[in-house]
């Protein structure tokens, strides 16, 4: 009998051992939370980014990058931020209501559709087409003067090949000290959406090969969960 009460004795000690174990090596750990509260986020995205809202406006995007960029904006303070992919045009708008409080700079905004009921805002502009269409970067390159700082956004076709073409395109647009940001990094199983396929974060590591000028500046993720993992590219020269 006493036998038996020290193994039982052990066996508990051992699972409580065990469980502790567990406990750490699963739900303690940072990247582990950090991916599933990412994949919940996501799942329920019609009560989360699908229903966000910057003075009543939609903003498709996930509040830690927002804040991030409202800091980004505030630091760097731009003469241009371009926006590729308007969508309904929140995103746009945000900054450029940013930019009203520090007075200072304007925006260009490019979507193949003109989705209706967008707001407008004397510092946005907006430009119909696609973001790699020759004729449409040229236009943008147009719309900056020179000497003018200049911070790109990368949100619209998510598929590698038109995001690595964006990037080859639009990297030149950047000033030193600036960023070129590409949106949905997290998309083919970063964590989310493990079946897209090859996508924004796979065309930014063929970029960085390419170019290493840039450099992802990861004190950009400081509350852990974003939509850009990897993605906030700093020129650094």
């Amino acid at each position: 009998m006493k036998r038996w009460i020290a193994f039982i004795a052990i066996s508990a000690s051992v699972s409580a051992g065990l469980a502790v174990w567990i406990t750490r090596r699963y739900l303690l750990d940072p990247e582990r939370t950090r991916a599933a509260f990412h994949v919940l986020f996501h799942k329920n995205g019609a009560q989360t980014y699908n229903h966000t809202f910057f003075l009543g406006v939609p903003v498709q995007k996930c509040p830690f990058d927002l804040w991030v960029m409202q800091e980004m904006i505030y630091e760097l303070k731009p003469d241009v931020i371009v926006e590729a992919g308007t969508y309904k045009g929140g995103s746009a708008y945000y900054y450029a209501r940013l930019m009203d409080l520090i007075h200072h700079g304007r925006v260009i905004t490019i979507d193949i559709e003109d989705y209706p009921g967008k707001p407008t805002h004397p510092r946005v502009t907006f430009l119909l087409g696609s973001s790699t269409d020759p004729k449409i970067f040229d236009r943008v390159r147009s719309l900056i003067q020179p000497g003018e700082t200049v911070t790109v956004f990368l949100d619209s076709d998510h598929h590698k090949a038109h995001v690595l073409r964006e990037l080859r395109m639009y990297h030149a647009l950047v000033t030193p000290g600036s960023y070129l940001i590409v949106e949905d990094t997290h998309f083919n199983g970063h964590p989310i959406l493990p079946k897209f396929g090859p996508g924004p974060w796979e065309a930014v590591e063929d970029f960085l090969h390419e170019h290493p000028e840039f450099q992802p500046d990861r004190s950009r993720e400081k509350y852990g969960m974003t939509f850009n993992p990897r993605g906030y590219l700093k020129r650094v020269r």
